[in-house]
This record gives C-alpha cells, sequence and structure tokens, in this order.
C-alpha cells in the first residue's frame, strides 16, 4: 500500500481543507492508499509531528477556512539542516510521495526536496495569484470578493460624506488583488507594485472627477506598492518584511494635492479568512484529487495547474522560476475607468 504525506505551509488560505479533502478522499476511495497529514507545514515534518488522516477526517471540512493541519512558515532549508530534518519523518511514516501545499517559497523548498531524491507533488496556494505556470490560484477568487464587498460598502458611505477613501489589500510584490477588485468594485484610480505612478496624476483623476460632479472616490492600493517616503520595514521572527499601512501615508499626501477629505481602510487579514467561495471549493477539489492521481501514478517534480478549464501537471521547476505579475491587457481594461 502506498503512502502519500500532505502538507499546508506558508500562510493560509481558503479552500486548503477542500485540498486535503480532494487528496485524502482520492487516495482512499481510488487507490487504497494511506494518506499521512503533516502538523504545521515544514515545522511538523523536521519535528515528527504527523498523524493518519481517514475519509472520516475530511468530512465537513469542505466549506472551512483556515486548514485543519495548520501551518508555519517555518523553512528546513533555513531553520533546520535541509533533507536531514525532514528524512527521518518521511523514512517513520513510509511516505512514498509528499504533496505540498503553499506558495512561491513553500514550492521552492519542495523543488529542493526534489532535487535530493524525494518525490513531491506540488499544489499551488495564495490569495495573491502570483505563482507562475497556473492562471489562477485557490483563494484568490474569495479574497476578491471579500474585498469588492468591502468596496461596496465603503462606496457607500464615501458617497454620503463627499470623501475619498483609499482601500488596502493585501499584495506584497504583484497587484492581482488590487487589480480585480478594482475593477469589479467601481475604483476610480488602482495603485500596484507593478505599474509606476504619480500620486500628482492621482490627484488629478480624482479632481476631474470631482469636477464632474462625483464628490466621492476610491482607491485601491496594494499594500508592497512604494510608499512617499522610504522607510526601513520590520521584519517577522522569520526574516519576512512586514507590510500594510502604506495607505496610512499615501492619504495624507492625497488630501493635500486634492483638497478633499481621505480617510483609509486597510483590510489585511480579512482577505484570508472564513469560507472558501464556491469557485475556490471547486478549484481546491481539483487540484486535491489531481494531486492524489499524480502521487498514485509515481510522479515527482511537478505542480498541479489550472490551464484554461483544464486540471493539469507542469514542471515544478516552470512554477519556480517567477513570480507572474498582472498582465498589461487586464490592468489597461482597469485604467479605462479610471476616474
Amino acid at each position: 500500500m502506498s503512502v502519500i504525506g500532505v502538507l499546508t505551509a506558508g500562510g493560509d488560505c481558503p479552500g486548503l481543507n477542500a485540498v486535503i479533502r480532494g487528496v485524502v478522499s482520492r487516495a482512499h476511495d481510488t487507490y487504497g492508499a494511506e494518506v499521512v497529514g503533516i502538523m504545521n507545514g515544514w515545522e511538523g515534518l523536521m519535528d515528527g509531528d504527523a498523524r493518519l488522516l481517514e475519509r472520516r477526517d475530511v468530512r465537513g471540512i469542505l466549506v472551512r477556512g483556515g486548514t485543519i493541519l495548520g501551518t508555519s512558515r517555518k523553512d528546513p532549508y533555513v531553520h533546520g539542516d535541509g533533507f536531514a530534518s525532514v528524512s527521518r519523518t518521511l523514512e517513520s511514516h513510509d511516505i512514498d510521495t509528499l504533496v505540498v501545499i503553499g506558495g512561491d517559497g513553500t514550492l521552492r523548498t519542495a523543488l529542493k526536496l526534489v532535487d535530493e531524491g524525494v518525490k513531491v507533488i506540488g499544489v499551488p496556494k495564495t490569495i495573491d495569484n502570483d505563482i507562475a505556470a497556473t492562471d489562477f490560484t485557490f483563494g484568490f477568487d474569495t479574497a476578491v470578493q471579500i474585498v469588492t464587498d468591502a468596496i461596496d460598502r465603503l462606496t457607500t458611505t464615501a458617497e454620503a460624506h463627499d470623501r475619498v477613501i483609499l482601500v488596502e489589500v493585501m499584495g506584497r510584490t504583484k497587484g492581482w488583488i488590487a487589480t480585480y477588485s478594482g475593477i469589479a468594485g467601481g475604483a476610480e484610480a488602482i495603485l500596484i507594485p507593478e505599474v509606476p505612478f504619480d500620486l500628482e496624476e492621482v490627484a488629478g483623476i480624482i479632481r476631474r472627477r470631482h469636477r464632474r460632479g462625483k464628490d466621492y472616490s476610491i482607491v485601491v492600493v496594494a499594500e508592497g506598492v512604494e510608499p512617499p517616503i522610504k522607510t526601513e520595514k520590520p521584519k517577522d521572527a522569520f526574516g519576512f518584511e512586514r507590510l500594510g499601512g502604506v495607505a496610512y501615508q499615501l492619504a495624507p499626501v492625497i488630501e493635500e494635492l486634492t483638497g478633499f477629505e481621505t480617510r483609509v481602510t486597510v483590510l489585511g487579514h480579512l482577505q484570508r479568512g472564513g469560507t472558501p467561495t464556491a469557485f475556490d471549493r471547486v478549484l481546491a477539489t481539483r487540484l486535491g484529487t489531481k494531486a492524489a492521481d499524480l502521487a498514485a501514478a509515481g510522479e515527482s517534480g511537478v505542480m498541479v495547474a489550472m490551464r484554461g478549464a483544464q486540471i493539469v501537471p507542469v514542471p515544478l521547476a516552470e512554477a519556480c522560476a517567477d513570480i507572474r505579475g498582472v498582465d498589461d491587457d487586464l490592468f489597461d481594461v482597469a485604467r479605462t475607468f479610471f476616474g
């Protein structure tokens, strides 16, 4: 009987439990394989914290946010001795193939393990939608819906008080959430890391809009855009820069340039929490079942990806080659409605 290990690493994301459910259900029902759940990401793989997952363990988790396995940002190649840190757990549980659910950093670690002889299937996970080689990642649709709902609510209060409201959303290096939610919510301007912007131009968009009789504006800001004044960003315990709050630096500049009262809403971790949308539940389920199929077939060094309407394997190296930014054509659509 083959044994499939599964772990979730990095930031949490709506749809993680749906992937786990897909892996476990397919492995048990179709292939008669055992599934070992690794607790708390790479940390659990280093510490030997793992347990068998039965079909009953994944019943009812489809609609739940977060992850029943837990997660962490520890990395065996940063916080341990690489392959030597995880080999004992892999051997003690007779794990033939490891299904790794994570973002670009997690998948790069997975690729290193592949190079050391571990059989790995990757599943792309991030609300930022910036992993290469796949059209969409699960969690993104949920995040966009949450932000769009917030923009809808903020628009009514902005209109009532004749205000400019800056809505800050996640997007460390790429602006997919900002672009999609900005288009869906009818934002007057969208600021993302990939596209340089001038605050005087943004102010001009707002002033022109107000001259046309609209006395309110919504500006969507990705957290990773350059602030007006560059300062050293604090880092967390794992060495990652803490982002969030750039809109508070932009707001007084926009208020001064436009003369309009400007407020800020930072959505933060609200974008990651709660029930995944129907789209994300289906996508995550398809990715999980495909990962189990590939593991059962003895495949390794691939990531399951959405290409058009199909779920297909792609080389893990291709997925880790770059971080995928917003398409120029898509942002050009957004610009059509600025102001």
